[in-house]
């Protein structure tokens, strides 16, 4: 399957609209389809991806994400980066708590994101906005 996409190089994508994040998540499927994820694998990274898109769409007031493949040397997997220069998340430890949300994702908030990837790092602050970096490694 050809995606027009170079996989070998971070693909970077603009988040302003509701179209972004469906290209967000092709983009992401494409990536986790290259690396040979399994299916579920590929379904909880685009789910998080979608996830993370959104809320840098609603809450950080848009940004970009870019979108590579990781290889630490026994495997490959899919890394995916999440930019905005919004607000930050005034309290992080409650953001990450499971069950909570604002609405207008899916529902899963940062903390079922997190649950779907392997690695999840953020960073956040009211100066710089939010950046997370999230992982999924094959199996």
């Amino acid at each position: 399957m050809t995606t027009g996409v170079d996989l070998g190089q971070p693909q970077a994508q603009a988040i302003r609209s509701d179209e972004d994040v469906v290209r967000v998540r092709q983009l992401v499927r494409s990536v986790a389809v290259a690396v040979k994820l399994s299916l579920v694998d590929q379904t909880k990274v685009v789910t998080a991806a979608s996830e993370l898109a959104r809320n840098t769409l609603v809450y950080g007031g848009g940004g970009s994400v870019e979108v590579m493949i990781a290889d630490n040397g026994r495997r490959k997997g899919v890394q995916i980066v999440f930019d905005d220069s919004g607000p930050g998340i005034p309290d992080l430890d409650l953001a990450l708590t499971d069950g909570y949300t604002t609405g207008g994702g899916l529902g899963l908030g940062l903390s079922g994101a997190r649950r779907l990837v392997d690695e999840f790092q953020i960073e956040t602050s009211a100066e710089s906005g939010t950046r997370i970096t999230v992982t999924k490694w094959s199996r």
